[in-house]
């Protein structure tokens, strides 16, 4: 790396955003792919204006780059040895275009929140890969990204409107606008006379261009789009075209306008068993011509995967050896459209013989349960795998007419290979299948084993049957050495062509599409070694990324695997103590004290890892001498409160003294709760801590607490709330458990049982729990005769049917809190507050707040970071609400907008 280089980024990126040392450079040097590299340099940019300057700097002294956005590529696009340039925050500008016709999208919005944005036109983009909540459209564009319901006619390629690029030399290039295309036709007519030479050269070359015809009528990314050479004659929407599925060797995208696609609302799936995989195959020709939106194949093995999964019917676990499944899905504008489509599609499934099936159904219980069968198949094989090896999902395409010769051929070899594991599903109605297979890559007899599959596999999909090595996951390095054998001699020089005139000196994400090393794909294999059984079934997919708190502030998930493995490796090997006590000495920040563990991860990881039970593990073991204290403030806990009620009472008079005291923060909570009998059904009050301690901020528009309020509003509802004694010793045993404090948490779990037997009477009562982490901390934990319902769920069953509620017209801000989250009660709170309010505000983008209990008080930076889009979303409302006092201080204070518990809101507008 050339010191002038360093020096001038230095003066370009600010220190916080420039990452040299060795946990950031491992940390960002992993994708979800099987290879990693370690950058020598990471930047986090935060403006085109910082990608041109840094263009023109690695033109300038021949430095490579690589750009990332999301990380969730499979082929290992996204790694590099030199400098890695990721997409800050500042990328997120969408425009929604008319009744949502068009949509303008900077490379940084997830494409779910892109649809997300459409969703009130019934619209959304066209690509829709499985990633598709967290993938980036910068690398869906990229990529040429599709997925089950997209094909060929919806993908980036074929629904892009106007670009904007960042070419190698600097030079910015926007199609929609007329001055910038103008002022590059003149300071780049000799690249845009080569370009259109080239298409004219391609389009002229019968042989050619039949080929490349032929090639993208099929599901396509192998290699540069060379279709943009046949369909396009303007150099300009060659550029653009090209810039598709470049990977980033072409240059960068920094915004694309794309043309959008219906959205239907009315939908049915039906899962249809075949007795062989022939049979299964030529209903999908015949279903090509039908009016349905996705046809999934799975095969036996697939099934077998998920046939021990909630709600999968009986009979998958007797079907025959060769059984083949479709899952098909059809949509449709009206209801009664759909039904008419459902009525001619039984008509053309009378004439096929099936083992089994579910039949067409629109009810969204059968439907979701039939397509998380099929989405649980990849995980599945991961879940099961040997510790130490990984995942690899390979997606080719052949022509349909040979599907289903292509689907047994690769079965032998599994079989050949020994891949015993190995699975296959697919998009059949474009003949785009994906295999699953585990591979380990510890020695040299494994690796032989994956080059020898590998060879074979190239050879019957490109070569035998003239099929597609890469169907959606793009080419990166594992395709890389094929691209000529699948394109041959003529198409390949042809990619190196455009590659030379859009990056004459090879910096941009060099070895990625196009590589003149034929072992590319067997370096730098990314190592899984064990850590943690907690995690060890980890596949580093960055699914988790997006719904974590500290992902701006520190590590994500991912991020903290990625380390603890190689701390745990070198720690085995004892290869390298220094970069060893590096990583540790980093890791107690990065990755130990700024996570919440508050367990959103395992909402979205595709095996359910929790790495808040990892962080748990690992403060258990760096505490160990606090366990003597744990156990002696778990003994005294009403004390514990006492003074935490003082130390609130203390800083709202020093308040003035005080730099970390806000306005929102909480009063000391001395009152006493008033009840009334007049034969109301008793209810026992299970108060969290926070509740009891905390009463709302000094300037509230409702001083009463908590307890008051909750038992106010379920008097209405013919339900008297009991506070037995002794209720300020309880505790869920959460604030010792997120410590690492086991041993204390249980002891207050046993102290509760014990308790809420007796308040009960052995469980005859049921008990309203007010706060949704104390809720989801017991879930499961105690004698299984206590009722314990959380508040929520006893709002929205037993009290709202009972009350007369007048909505208000002022916008609610609505924050579901990582817990809730994880209980499920996501529809449950927006039915309740739908019932109050005409005009509810979700935020995007903000799961867990990073309050994560206390360290909100003692690192308040996690909250900050976590709620740095909060204000923005909520300014227009009135107030907010949650299910956990502790999240409402932090909401509270980096909105300027009151969040209070949804008890406070049900009351207001209730009689």
């Amino acid at each position: 790396m050339p010191p002038q280089f360093i020096r001038a980024v230095k003066q370009l990126i600010p220190a916080e955003r420039y990452f040299d040392d060795p946990i950031a450079t491992l940390a960002f040097g992993t994708d979800a792919s099987f290879y990693r590299l370690i950058p020598k340099l990471v930047l986090r940019i935060e403006s085109e204006s910082e990608v041109v300057a840094l263009l023109k700097l690695a033109n300038q002294y021949q430095v490579a780059i690589t750009f990332r956005a999301a990380g969730t590529s499979l082929s290992g696009q996204a790694v590099t040895d030199s400098v890695l340039l990721v997409l800050g925050e500042n990328w997120q500008q969408r425009e929604v275009r008319g009744l949502g016709e068009q949509i303008r999208l900077q490379p940084g919005v997830i494409g779910a929140q892109a649809n997300s944005a459409l969703s009130k036109f019934q619209r959304k983009i066209g690509p829709d890969p499985a990633s598709i909540n967290s993938c980036k459209v910068g690398g869906i564009v990229a990529n040429n990204a599709s997925g089950m319901c997209c094909g060929t006619a919806q993908n980036s390629f074929n629904t892009i409107a106007a670009m904007r690029i960042v070419l190698f030399d600097g030079t910015v290039l926007d199609t929609e606008d007329a001055l910038s295309v103008t002022a590059f036709k003149q300071s780049h007519a000799q690249l845009l006379n080569d370009l259109a030479l080239l298409g004219a050269q391609t389009r002229a070359n019968t042989v050619l261009r039949e080929k490349i015809q032929h090639k993208y009528r099929l599901k396509n990314t192998t290699g540069f789009s060379l279709n943009a050479l046949t369909e396009f004659s303007d150099p300009i929407d060659i550029l653009i075209h090209l810039m598709v599925g470049s990977e980033g060797c072409l240059g960068f995208i920094s915004a694309v306008t794309y043309n959008t696609v219906p959205d239907y609302p009315h939908k049915a799936s039906a899962l249809l068993v075949f007795e062989s995989v022939e049979s299964c195959c030529q209903a999908v020709r015949i279903l090509k011509t039908a009016k349905v939106s996705a046809v999934e194949l799975l095969d036996r093995r697939s099934l077998r995967s998920v046939e021990h999964k909630e709600g999968m019917p009986s009979w998958v676990k007797i079907l025959s050896a060769n059984a083949c499944a479709l899952l098909i899905e059809t949509t449709a504008a009206s209801a009664s459209l759909l039904q008419q489509q459902l009525a001619q599609l039984n008509i053309v499934i009378q004439q096929f013989t099936l083992e089994q099936q579910v039949s067409f159904s629109t009810d969204p219980a059968v439907y979701n349960q039939l397509w998380a069968i099929r989405k649980g198949t990849f995980p599945a094989v991961g879940a099961v795998r040997k510790t130490g090896t990984t995942v690899i999902i390979e997606d080719v395409t052949f022509p349909l007419e040979k599907l289903a010769e292509g689907v047994s051929r690769l079965q032998q070899l599994f079989d050949k290979y020994y891949y015993t594991e190995a699975i296959i599903f697919g998009h059949a109605l474009e003949g785009n299948l994906h295999f699953v297979f585990t591979q380990g890559f510890d020695d040299s007899t494994q690796v032989a084993r994956y080059e020898a599959f590998m060879q074979e596999v190239t050879s019957l999909v490109a070569t035998e049957f003239g099929g597609s090595l890469k169907a959606e996951h793009g080419t990166g390095r594992n395709m890389a050495p094929f691209v000529e054998l699948e394109w041959g001699s003529d198409a390949y020089q042809l990619m190196w062509q455009i590659k030379h005139l859009l990056d004459p000196k090879h910096i941009l994400n060099p070895e990625v599409v196009l590589s003149h090393n034929p072992r590319l794909h067997l370096q730098n294999l990314k190592p899984l070694p064990p850590t943690h059984f907690l995690v060890d079934k980890c596949i580093e997919c960055g699914f988790c990324e997006p719904v974590c708190p500290s992902k701006k502030l520190s590590l994500t998930p991912r991020q903290r695997i990625v380390t603890q493995r190689e701390i745990s490796r070198l720690n085995r090997s004892g290869d390298d103590p220094k970069r060893l006590a590096a990583l540790q000495q980093a890791y107690q920040y990065q990755g130990n004290d700024t996570c919440a563990g508050c367990g959103m991860c395992s909402t979205a990881c595709p095996v359910g890892i929790n790495t808040g039970d990892l962080t748990r593990q690992l403060r258990a073991a760096n505490n160990r001498r606090w366990q003597g204290t744990a156990t002696f403030l778990a003994r005294h806990f009403a004390s514990v409160s006492r003074l935490a009620k003082l130390g609130l009472t203390l800083g709202k008079l020093f308040s003035p003294l005080l730099p970390f005291w806000h306005s929102a923060m909480p009063q000391a909570n001395y009152a006493k709760l008033r009840t009334r009998d007049n034969g109301l059904q008793p209810v026992i009050y299970l108060a969290g801590c926070s509740g009891r301690v905390m009463a709302p901020q000094a300037n509230s528009k409702d001083s009463r607490s908590l307890l008051q309020v909750s038992a106010d509003l379920l008097a209405k509802a013919g339900y008297q709330l009991i506070v037995p004694e002794g209720i300020n010793s309880q505790c869920c045993g959460m604030p010792f458990q997120s410590k690492g404090q086991f041993a204390a948490a249980s002891q207050k779990q046993l102290q509760l049982e014990q308790w809420l037997l007796q308040a009960t009477n052995n469980g005859e009562l049921l008990v309203f729990s007010d706060t949704s982490p104390c809720s989801l901390t017991l879930k499961g934990k105690l004698d299984g005769r206590l009722q314990i319902i959380d508040s929520v769920d006893f709002l929205l069953s037993k009290v709202l049917p009972k009350l007369n509620v007048t909505p208000l017209n002022d916008a609610v801000a609505l924050h579901v809190s990582c817990s809730a989250s994880q209980l499920g009660q996501q529809d449950a709170l927006q039915a309740l507050l739908s019932a109050c309010s005409n005009n509810i505000v979700v935020p995007e983008g903000i799961s867990c707040c990073g309050f994560a209990g206390d360290k909100g008080f003692n690192l308040p930076k996690l909250n900050a970071s976590a709620l740095s889009g909060l204000k923005a979303q909520v300014q227009q409302c009135a107030q907010g609400v949650s299910t956990s006092r502790t999240c409402e201080i932090g909401l509270s204070h980096h909105s300027g907008v009151e969040y209070q518990h949804i008890v406070y809101l049900l009351d207001k507008c209730s009689s």
